[in-house]
């Protein structure tokens, strides 16, 4: 009989993590930055996140995937507006507001996009 192996912890750069967080990893902490992340750290920062990725949930700067979501448009409609780089809150508000012309075209071209996409999964 072989006794059974203890379980490995499984851990993840904290590129990944800070993606699966949804907050870019050059506004994290630096001792979050210099390590490694377990899956029960990642699972404790999720349920019960500190204040610094409460308020970088809430303020920003956000990364693309995060900006493109809250504009309701797609990461190359970003790019084709303009918007290369990360954005606050703050900017992404003040970007609603005003509504550009490329912001409005892109929310269009996605609406169009879910609606096809929708057309062909109940086909």
């Amino acid at each position: 009989m072989t006794s059974p192996k203890p379980k490995t912890i499984q851990t993840m750069k904290p590129e990944t993590a800070a993606k699966k967080l949804g907050v870019l990893l050059s506004a994290t902490p630096a001792e979050f930055q210099a390590g490694v992340v377990s899956r029960d750290e990642l699972n404790k920062l999720q349920s019960t996140p500190p204040a610094w990725l409460a308020d970088l949930r809430r303020n920003g700067p956000h990364p693309k995937q995060v900006v493109a979501a809250k504009l309701g448009v797609s990461i190359s409609g970003l790019i084709r507006g303009g918007i290369t780089g990360p954005l606050t809150t703050a900017e992404i508000d003040a970007l609603k507001a005003e509504n550009p012309a490329w912001l409005e075209r892109e929310r269009s071209i996605q609406a169009e996009t879910r609606k096809e996409a929708l057309r062909l999964k109940q086909r």
